[in-house]
């Protein structure tokens, strides 16, 4: 089991953490921008584009309904696996991030890095940097019609994982499968019918995750994909089932930072 560490430090406010890591990303290289200003080496290049078609790849194979859901779970951790975390890493000065968390400061927030290159532009799929500081979270939360994969490219968390077995307005019933120490090169993904919660708190001053999800992707899912809020300290059922409370976003952030 991975530890639960939380941290006591001021908290800065979410609005301005996002205007300054934005910054600080735009002021030390977007992907794009060190791609077309040819700032890497060929290789570094070479390495990266094949992944990312490949990426793309699994993820047109997702939306056309040639691989379901949990087939391409398995496809995404096998792609993150076998990533080359140091160039994925050198795209983004991560260290010019973290000291804009300041001595101590704990902050979470997420930044959208926009289209990647040799990525085709046709297929739609997100990517995101999350960013905590020490016992801040990734609050936690459940998926509709989406699927998300997570790659841990710096720092410690400890992440927790469940099974959404039923959903009611003002609950859901969650199984636990996952709760286990994070570190780089870890990772953990999602969808509709495996580890659908997930629940990640930062265990070191900055932890960074890489995110790809791929929203709508089941036609079949009638509800509009997005996020379900959660409490899982919620009542204990038999069978080791939780009867997990729905939150706002507003609520989750209050309770779990």
């Amino acid at each position: 089991m991975g530890r639960c560490v939380v941290g006591s430090a001021a908290l800065s406010t979410r609005r301005g953490f996002s205007g300054q890591l934005l910054g600080s990303l735009m002021a030390y290289g977007l992907i794009e921008g060190l791609w077309a200003r040819d700032l890497w080496a060929a290789k570094i290049k070479g390495t990266i584009g094949a992944w990312l078609r490949d990426l793309s790849e699994r993820v047109r194979d997702l939306r056309d309904r040639r691989l379901t859901d949990v087939e391409f779970q398995d496809h995404l951790e096998g792609l993150f696996r076998r990533v080359d975390l140091a160039a994925l890493t050198r795209l983004i000065d991560l260290d010019a991030v973290e000291r804009r968390l300041g001595g101590g400061g704990s902050i979470a927030d997420e930044v959208g890095l926009g289209v990647l290159p040799g990525l085709p532009t046709k297929v739609r799929l997100n990517r995101r940097l999350f960013v905590c500081g020490e016992g801040r979270s990734i609050v936690p939360h459940g998926h509709v019609n989406m699927c998300s994969g997570f790659l841990i490219i710096k720092g410690a968390w400890r992440g927790r994982h469940y099974d959404r077995l039923e959903t009611h307005a003002d609950h859901c019933v969650v199984m636990p499968t996952i709760d286990e120490a994070f570190v780089a090169g870890d990772v953990s993904t999602v969808s509709d019918h495996r580890d659908n919660v997930h629940w990640f708190v930062a265990e070191s001053r900055a932890a960074y995750i890489f995110n790809v999800h791929v929203a709508g992707y089941d036609p079949e899912i009638v509800e509009r994909p997005g996020r379900l809020y959660l409490d899982p300290h919620g009542e204990v059922l038999d069978g080791g089932r939780i009867r997990a409370p729905r939150m706002t976003l507003a609520e989750s952030r209050a309770k779990f930072g």
